[in-house]
């Protein structure tokens, strides 16, 4: 099966919050990088365009969106609330009910997307 397939059967199989939360991150991590591409590692949706961008898995409280180079990424509006001692990566944990600032997300995806080439 593709990855995108996988994808697919991932949300639906999550039937609560958690599915609705990973369909709109995948909505907006392909509208931030339309040439972003979807792949199924490590059990989880991993999305890369010149290298690792960021995964998102989904966990009993929360949907956690992993940006693999994320220690390296400005964040100016706050976004990353997990992983912040980590070394390389930051995430951004989200709960049920909570607010998406979509345009933001979008940008620290395109600044993830720019370093991975360089920039």
């Amino acid at each position: 099966m593709d990855s995108s397939k996988l994808i697919d059967q991932r949300i639906a199989e999550l039937a609560d919050w958690r599915g609705k939360t990973m369909e709109k991150l995948r909505k907006i991590i392909r509208d931030a990088d339309p040439k972003i591409t979807e792949e199924w590692k490590w059990d989880t949706p991993v999305y890369t365009h010149d290298g690792l961008v960021v995964a998102v898995g989904a966990f009993k409280g929360s949907v956690k969106m992993n940006f693999f180079q994320g220690a390296s990424l400005p964040d100016s509006h706050k976004l990353f609330n997990a992983g912040l001692d980590a070394k390389k990566t930051r995430a951004i944990d989200f709960h049920e009910n909570d607010k998406i600032n979509e345009s933001a997300l979008k940008d620290l995806i395109r600044r993830a997307v720019a370093l991975n080439r360089g920039g």
